[in-house]
This record gives structure tokens, sequence and C-alpha cells, in this order.
């Protein structure tokens, strides 16, 4: 795109550097972006200037401008005018996704009326509307669906407006990886939605003539299709409230990670900003340990560094600190070369150590000031063991943490109690009172929960329920994964969602996923989600789907989960959007409020 859509130079891997040009973006392009280019790559391409559409900019006449935006009214009028205004000398359009035909009527008739047409150079439609935060992470940054997909006022439009633009999202996601899938999902609810609709998309868009989906691809092995795994986040949704002490989660969670960057405070005082990407090793790592290991792990890099530096200066100094006589000078001037070779390596892990001493410097105070490390090892437990006991509930609520720690960790004991005790949920509701906290989001899970037990009590066969919520919003049952507290965590913690997922990759027989409906976009349409055997498996790949909020914690143990198949699986992780803890129970407390529940008259902000 960069390089006005010419295939790049095969030597160097860049553009065309002759031809400087302007890149022109919208907001929601900016996003897409940035975690993937920066403002030193662009130079490489040619891109001198860069700029907002939306605001006002001057005239560069010699230049080609590059435009990367989303295809809606407002951006098609602002490329008319600058056409109109003669802005640049020719203008390439790259659409984030394909234009609808209206829209480019329009585009054609005010560059035709204005005179101008001439300078549009190109039209391209990308299919790039999702962002991809690492090699095996994308999300779909569409903010807030759990509470769309879950407001009880939504009508039937709302949600198939919400349910299309997911399948859009998918759709190019696909189209960059040109690879069909095989859908899988559980019956009922936005997953199932959304499969069929996505299914429906890709069968129309096979029978075009320029198909997207030249099988290839750059997937590792492109003469076998991956699975894709649907799934809403009702159908685990402690994941998204609990505290977790790994490295990436704990990151994200109490720093804020977003689009990769994050800005905490540097040793001497004043902000620092950190990108943490693929480009950073020991990120890559080290993600996915558990924080004290994370601290050992620098430690042991900043050991190394100190005794190859070691190893530089006494190789460079002459022979044990003796005069330098000139007799071995060409053995010293070798070693002065690798020492000159070797010093931008070193600077470099220097500066990746500090930059993770720094970042562990600060989440070190905040677990200390807050006890993260106890809510995460109480919130597991009480997720294994299916309780907790009284003292020690009312202990973590009335102990350390922020309003919204003790939210979360109120919510996870809601969720993991086989039975709920009325005079206990008292107790923890006025707790979490005499701390100021806004309850909605408590009562709202209450609410639900309360709900399914009336449900689970006519069915007693089902004893331990867990968060049916399905049953209430779609009159279907998810409960068969999720039922039985017991199994959910198993002690190495694998989440319900990865025992799911590889079920789904082995493609054996199944309990707890041969309900799951299948879909092939290529086969002939047969009947409701019939599945012939070559929809079973097993795959080498799968791109897993969260439907309402994903996050780190899953991200994490589904990388767990491919790296110990035998051989190691490829498993993409995406959702309609990344949340932390925090950002979730706002969710639930907006759900709340909806139902009018909550203390009334304390805004969702004091649950900061």
């Amino acid at each position: 795109m960069l390089n006005l859509n010419q295939p790049l130079n095969a030597t160097t891997g860049t553009a065309n550097e002759e031809v400087y040009k302007i890149l022109i973006y919208d907001k929601f392009c900016q996003n897409i972006l940035s975690p993937l280019i920066h403002v030193k790559d662009l130079r490489k391409h040619g891109v001198t200037l860069y700029f907002l559409i939306d605001k006002d900019r001057k005239p560069v006449h010699d230049v080609p401008a590059v435009y990367f935006v989303q295809p809606n009214q407002s951006n098609v009028q602002r490329i008319v005018s600058d056409a109109t205004k003669s802005l640049y000398q020719s203008l390439h359009l790259n659409f984030s996704t394909s234009i609808p035909r209206p829209l480019l009527e329009d585009l054609a008739a005010g560059t035709l009326n204005s005179d101008s047409i001439q300078r549009i150079s190109k039209v391209h439609d990308q299919y790039l509307e999702f962002v991809t935060l690492e090699d095996n992470l994308f999300s779909l940054a569409h903010n807030s669906c759990y509470v769309q997909l879950n407001d009880p006022s939504a009508g039937d439009k709302e949600i198939e407006e919400l349910v299309e633009k997911i399948v859009g999202g998918l759709f190019c996601v696909l189209a960059t990886l040109s690879v069909v899938p095989v859908i899988r999902c559980p019956r009922g609810g936005p997953a199932e939605m959304v499969a069929s609709a996505l299914d429906q998309r890709i069968r129309d868009h096979l029978l075009s003539k320029n198909n997207l989906f030249t099988e290839g691809g750059n997937f590792v092995s492109s003469f076998q299709r991956p699975v894709l795994c649907i799934f809403d986040r009702n159908f685990e949704l402690p994941v998204a409230v609990q505290h977790d002490f790994r490295y990436r989660p704990l990151v994200h969670d109490v720093l804020g990670l977003k689009l990769n960057r994050l800005s905490v405070q540097g040793e001497k005082g004043g902000m620092r900003s950190y990108e943490l990407d693929c480009a950073d090793s020991f990120w890559v790592a080290n993600g996915s340990l558990e924080f004290p290991e994370v601290a050992v792990e620098i430690e042991t890099q900043l050991t190394k560094y100190k005794r190859d530096v070691d190893e530089v200066n006494k190789r460079t100094g002459g022979t044990h600190g003796a005069e330098f006589d000139g007799t071995d000078l060409i053995g010293n001037t070798k070693h002065l070369m690798n020492a000159v070779n070797s010093l931008p390596e070193l600077t470099e892990r220097k500066q990746v150590i500090d930059k993770h001493t720094n970042i562990a410097t600060v989440l070190l105070g905040e677990i200390k000031e807050r006890s993260l490390d106890s809510y995460a090892k109480k919130e597991n437990d009480m997720l294994v063991r299916g309780g907790i006991e009284r003292g020690d509930l009312l202990g973590v609520l009335k102990g350390k943490g922020t309003k919204m720690d003790k939210l979360r960790f109120a919510i996870i004991y809601l969720i993991s109690s086989e039975s709920i005790n009325p005079s206990e949920v008292e107790a923890v509701e006025a707790a979490l009172r005499e701390s100021e906290v806004d309850t909605a989001a408590f009562q709202y899970v209450k609410k639900i929960k309360s709900l399914n037990v009336s449900l689970a009590s006519a069915n007693s066969a089902s004893r331990s329920n867990i968060v049916d919520w399905a049953e209430k919003l779609y009159g279907q049952s998810i409960s068969a994964v999720t039922a039985g507290v017991k199994n959910l965590l198993s002690n190495d913690r694998q989440l319900a969602l990865a025992r799911t997922v590889e079920a789904l990759i082995e493609g054996r027989p199944n309990p707890e996923t041969d309900s799951y409906l299948s879909f092939d976009p290529r086969a002939p349409k047969s009947g409701s989600g019939a599945s012939s055997s070559h929809l079973k498996g097993p795959f080498k790949e799968a791109i897993v789907f969260m439907i309402g909020g994903g996050n780190y914690v899953e991200y994490c143990s589904l990388q767990e989960l491919a790296q110990h198949q035998q051989p190691a699986k490829h498993i993409i992780y995406g959702t309609t959007e990344i949340l932390t803890g925090v950002e979730f129970v706002e969710q639930l407390t907006l759900l709340g409020q909806k139902m009018g529940l909550g203390n009334v008259g304390s805004s969702s902000t004091s649950a900061q």
C-alpha cells in the first residue's frame, strides 16, 4: 500500500524510495497501522508527511497521497473535497474493507462534477479491518460488544448489525490469511449467529469471479485448512474478571497496555513510554511466565550482560593489564574489531533489560499495595474448589486493593459458588458498600445466576449448572461445557476454552464438543450444521475467536496449548476487543444499571 500498491523491491524489501509520498488515514486505520509500523519504517517507504483525514491540510502539489480510511460517507466527501482543491498530484485510495457501491458512485459523481477525476489514481479494497497486536493475536477493535449483545433492551436490528460488523472483520482476517476454514461453534447464542452468517458470506464470495481465497496463503501448510472456533464471552465468564499473575496479563491489566504501548513512571520521575511487541525478545520469551519467574529472568539477563561486558573489556585491555607494547598488534586489533562489532548488540540488550526492570519495579509496587498475588491465588482456589471460607472472603473484601479489585473478587465468588448462601451474599454486599463500591455489576451477575438456579432446579441432574446465561438469552443451553465447577480449572490451570479448543483440534469424539455445529463454506449446503467426517479434524492450525471481549489470559493459555501439542500446533487468537478485568466489569456495571440494579446515585466511575 505504501508503495502505491506496486510490488516491493525484492533485494531491499522496501518501496521505491525515489517516490516521496504523503499518508492520510482516519482514526480507525491509524490504530490498525500503529502496532505494525513505526515512524522510521514510514521514512524507509518514502513517506515524508502523515495526517489524519479530518485535519485541515495545506496543498503539496507534486506529490502522490496514499489514503488508508474506512469506506464511509464523511471520508468519501473529504476525498472528493481534497481532489477538488488539487491538494496532491494524485490520490491512491485504500479502503479498509470493500467500499459499498453507493459510496463508490458518490466518489465518482463528486470528482466528475468538480472535474478532478483524473487525480484519483487507484481505488483498492484492502480487507484490513482488524488490529494485529502480535503474530498470533488480533482484535477487531469493536467497543462494548458485550453490552450490546446482552442489553435487555437491544432489538433484533441492533444485534443483526453488530453480528454483521463482526462477520465483516472476521472475513477480512480470513482474506488476509487467504484461507477458507472449517467453522465450529457451540449451538445457540452469538457464536452460532456469527458462524452461520460468516459461512454464508464466504459462500457468496466464493461464487464471485475475482475470489480472494486462491488457496495457498501465508499459513504454514496450505494443503490443510485451519479450524475456526467461535465462542461467546459467556462461555467462560470468570477469565474476563479474574486477576492473573502472569507477566503479559499483569502488564495489560495493571499498567493498561494499549496497542502494544504503555506509559509508566520512570526511575528518575517523569513518564517513560515503552513498546512491547514481537521486536522485544524478552517480552516474547517471558510474557507467559508468572511474575516472580520474570523477576528472576531479568536478574539472570543482567548478570549475563555484565559478564559479557567484562569479557569485552578484558579482551581489549591488553594482556592481564600489562603495558601494551605493540607486539600483539594483530591479535589485539582483532579483539578491538570484535568489541566494536558487539557494542550495538550489547547496547540493545541493556535497553531491553532497563525497560523490563522499570516495568517490573512499577508492577511490584502495585502488587504490594493491592495484594494482587493474594487476589490471583484466592480467585484461582475458589474456581478450582467451588467456594471459599467466609472469614477469608470477608477478609479480602475488607483488606487491601482498589474498589475494582474487591468488586472483581466478589463476582468471582458469585460465579464459582455452587450454591448461593443468602446471608453470605448479604455480608459481601455490605462489605462492598462499606468500601463505597458500585454493586451494579455484582447485582447483575447475581440476578442472572438466580435465573439459572431456578432453571437448573427444574433439571436437578445438572446440579452445578454454573453461569448458564444462554438459557435466559437464547433459550439454548451452553452449560454442557461449563457445567461442573470442579473441573472448570484443573490444577495446571487449563482454561475451559483451552480444553475445548484442544478437543476441536484433535477431532476425537468428546462429550463436551460433540454437539458443536460445523460449517464448511466450500461444501454444498446441507442441513443445519450437520458435520461430515472431514470437518472433525485433526487440524494443524486453529483460529480461536471470542465474541464480547478477550484478554491476555486466554491468549497465553492458548499459546501454551499450541506449544505443548505433539507436534506443535499453530493457534491464532482473536476477539472483538481486548479488555482488562476493570474494563469488562465496567460493561457488567452498565448492564446492571440498565436493569435498574446497584447503588442508586453512585456513578460507574466511582468503581475505579
